[in-house]
């Protein structure tokens, strides 16, 4: 996916970052693993149908979030690099070619001695299209994703 340059990355980005009380490989593994993914992914209240997954590069994620409110939310995730346990990167958008509003995201995972840093670094094609996401509500629900992550690795 070729991003636009209308403004610098920095204006066209959301980073979060949250330290987990996880080995990183239980961390990387609960991001990539179809069987824990379904246990934790999306914000409070929300639930996912995986219809497909395959996390290698130019691997598929094909799934549905459910809304609280019964509202459906096509998704699809493209992978780009998949560099164990360190490194995820994709495209993620609806579930449809060409989306215009898809953004790239790259997660990292930096091993803290038993405890494992994430960051989710997620870049735009436009300042406009991050800052409509901003106003949806992207990084409240972001984290929220991260902390219903805490409590799934908590349970484990």
């Amino acid at each position: 996916m070729t991003m636009e340059t209308d403004s610098p990355v920095g204006e066209r980005e959301i980073v979060m970052t949250r330290v987990f009380d996880a080995p990183r490989e239980l961390v990387f593994d609960a991001w990539t693993d179809p069987l824990h993914i379904g246990e934790w992914w999306g914000p409070n209240g929300f639930t996912i149908t995986t219809h497909e997954r395959e996390v290698r590069p130019g691997g598929v994620w094909r799934f549905m979030m459910h809304g609280p409110d019964g509202t459906d939310y096509d998704n699809r995730v493209v992978y780009t690099e998949v560099t164990r346990p360190e490194r995820v990167a994709y495209a993620h958008g609806r579930d449809m070619d060409d989306d215009p509003e898809r953004f790239e995201v790259t997660v990292t995972f930096v091993d803290l001695g038993g405890r494992t840093e994430l960051t989710s670094r997620i870049v735009f094609a436009t300042a406009g299209q991050r800052a409509e996401k901003v106003r949806f509500g992207a990084v409240e629900l972001g984290y929220q994703t991260l902390d219903r992550l805490a409590a799934y690795l908590a349970s484990r």
